[in-house]
């Protein structure tokens, strides 16, 4: 996607001052409300009802987050009724078609989790304790078999059970928002770690935006005043065997892939 594309993207969209941006705040905030009742009420009704269906591990698993996948579907949509964000998919078929992979995204947004599972029906995470612990959205994390951040060797096996059932796995190298006015933060070994000791190839999501909103430095009620367009672009699958190939012990390659893949976003985000 060229600067041009972005540009012409961005002068569509107005910035709103005064009493034009009231209706725009209201809405975006009327969103975050509905989504956080959607998600304690639906923890507590169809989820359970869902995770607990006749059938086995992996299709119970399955059919939530088919229903998380629609809950979020809808969730952006009201954001985009609301002119928060403006969601652009290219290659999104890469996206669809994906089993099994460990999709690496950068972070520019609050949102961009529930983006990338609104574009895929067979997608899971790895989940901060502290989403354990919000009566929010503790019961989809747990009923759609999100993974809870612990130790080392216990992620890897939940990391290797979820991408071998088929579910793709979205990991964010950046470990947390990008700080405003930089590309991206350094990227963490976590997710080359996973790819290459899974053996599993991964799928890099390049996420643009055309302004500034909804950044690690603004609290979530802070609604920006000019609609985000956000492009999702699906690159080509990188093969974990290139890396499997080379001479080195595990940590020597993951840092070579943690490497590549920080350059690739580097270059892709110029």
């Amino acid at each position: 996607m060229n600067d041009s594309v972005l540009a012409s993207s961005a002068s569509t969209s107005p910035r709103l001052t005064g009493l034009a941006y009231l209706p725009r705040w209201l809405g975006g905030v009327s969103c975050y409300i509905a989504f956080g009742l959607g998600g304690l009420l639906s923890s507590l009704t169809i989820l359970p009802l869902l995770r607990f269906w006749p059938g086995t591990t992996e299709q119970r698993i399955s059919r939530v987050q088919k229903t998380v996948h629609h809950m979020f579907r809808g969730f952006v949509q009201m954001l985009s009724w609301a002119g928060v964000i403006k969601v652009t998919p290219v290659n999104l078929e890469r996206l669809s078609l994906a089993k099994g992979k460990v999709v690496i995204v950068n972070h520019p947004t609050l949102v961009d989790v529930v983006v990338l599972i609104s574009l895929m029906p067979n997608a899971g995470c790895i989940v901060k304790q502290g989403l354990w612990r919000n009566p929010f959205m503790r019961g989809v994390v747990a009923c759609a078999g999100y993974i809870p951040n612990r130790g080392a060797e216990l992620l890897l096996k939940d990391c290797k059970r979820v991408l071998d059932s088929g579910t793709n796995l979205i990991i964010f190298p950046e470990g947390t928002r990008t700080v405003l006015g930089t590309k991206i933060n350094p990227f963490a070994r976590g997710a080359a770690n996973i790819a290459l000791r899974t053996k599993t190839d991964l799928l890099p999501v390049v996420l643009r935006t055309d302004s500034p909103g909804l950044t690690k430095q603004e609290a979530w009620y802070q609604i920006p005043r000019r609609t985000i367009g956000m492009h999702v672009e699906v690159g080509d699958p990188l093969l974990h065997i290139r890396y499997d190939a080379q001479e080195g012990g595990d940590a020597k390659m993951a840092r070579q892939l943690t490497r590549d893949l920080e350059d690739y976003y580097k270059k892709e985000l110029n």
